[in-house]
């Protein structure tokens, strides 16, 4: 029997099964290649490392980072490329390495260095699923480790300022979205009608930028004009992160798991109480309940019965 997957990855928000790129690009990856995926949500009960988010664990191995762990899945045989070119393998790491040069620095911009969107948005929301008083330490280092990872790679000369460096990178990312829509055209996904790899990234990395509601939204206006990436983003969701008769997203199963265990406790205090108070009645002497007897009829009165009975 094979060892259980299971991913640990931040929550949902705004439709989405994960607001975390990711981690959405190892969920989709998995729903993609079939991959069985036990999916742990991230809450405030978790005692984690949040910096190597998302990770796959199984009896023997952990595996973090994305492209270590759509490796890991495929040679477990969850192969969502198996019928891929070696032209369009070739194709999928190139667009991927473009994702990270061009879009990932305007989609961290975006969460973590805009200050509007950070304060009213992404701070929040990250700060609810950390434990105290973590929650007021980690959000503020992701932000400077987001801003970081943006000088590292657009910082150079000649790019000395900040707002120089928002400029291009947001130049770079609508360049970037540009060139996706031109690519997906009017294809359901990037390599025909069977989602792969980059269909996975570009979900990743598009859906929380298309999705989350921010106060400023300059790429996310840009992003909506393509009317192609959004409804490839829409189907994706539809398709295979369609919500369940609850209304809650797969991954968010875990939180309402918590949520009904808490409320059978409850229950359970409650019904102790009634028991409590009943206590003094269940110690007085009580009459066993009288019991009918059974009245048994002899053939002749059952053949009696039979012929009076009215035909339906």
């Amino acid at each position: 029997m094979a060892a259980p997957l299971e991913l640990s990855c931040w929550g949902g928000g705004w439709g989405l099964p994960s607001v975390h790129s990711d981690s959405l690009v190892v969920l989709a990856y998995a729903k993609f290649s079939g991959a069985p995926l036990k999916v742990n949500v991230i809450d405030n009960t978790w005692r984690g490392s949040r910096g190597d988010v998302p990770i796959l664990t199984t009896e023997d191995s952990t595996v973090s980072q994305p492209a270590k762990i759509l490796n890991f899945l495929r040679k477990q045989k969850y192969n969502a490329d198996y019928y891929l070119s070696a032209k369009q393998g070739a194709d999928t790491l190139a667009y991927i390495a473009l994702l990270e040069e061009k879009l990932l620095p305007a989609v961290l911009h975006t969460f973590w260095v805009e200050s509007d969107n950070y304060f009213t948005v992404t701070k929040p929301w990250f700060a609810s699923q950390i434990p105290f008083p973590l929650n007021l330490i980690l959000p503020g280092r992701m932000s400077k480790g987001a801003l970081n990872r943006i000088l590292l790679t657009k910082g150079a000369p000649p790019l000395y300022h900040l707002q120089e460096v928002e400029a291009q990178i947001y130049r770079d990312a609508k360049e970037c979205l540009n060139l996706l829509s031109k690519r997906l055209g009017t294809s359901q996904f990037f390599f025909g009608d069977t989602p792969s790899t980059l269909d996975a990234y570009v979900f990743g990395f598009l859906a929380p930028l298309y999705k989350v509601h921010f106060p400023k939204v300059q790429l996310q206006e840009h992003l909506k004009q393509l009317s192609n990436l959004c409804h490839f983003c829409d189907d994706i969701l539809s398709s295979y992160f369609r919500l369940n008769l609850t209304g809650v997203s797969p991954a968010g199963q875990d939180t309402v798991d918590a949520n009904l265990q808490k409320l059978t406790q409850l229950v359970n205090k409650e019904s102790n109480l009634i028991e409590k108070m009943d206590d003094n009645l269940r110690q007085s002497p009580q009459l066993p309940p009288r019991k009918l007897p059974t009245l048994k009829l002899t053939p002749a009165e059952e053949e009696s019965n039979s012929l009076q009975r009215p035909s339906p």
